[in-house]
């Protein structure tokens, strides 16, 4: 059997990868930052390097 433990960030234009242990869950998704799990408020992205979330 195999455990997932990580995935990709709900947020669907977010190219991150996060653990399950450290990521952020709203509404039994998980996401990389605060910014993706509240819709990107002002457009914010979500800093991390390579994504253009």
């Amino acid at each position: 059997m195999t455990t997932v433990t990580t995935m990709k960030c709900a947020c669907e234009s977010c190219l991150c990868v996060v653990s399950i242990g450290d990521a952020i869950q709203k509404d039994g998704k998980y996401y990389c930052s605060d910014a993706c799990a509240n819709g990107h408020p002002e457009g914010k992205g979500c800093g991390h390097q390579g994504c253009g979330c």
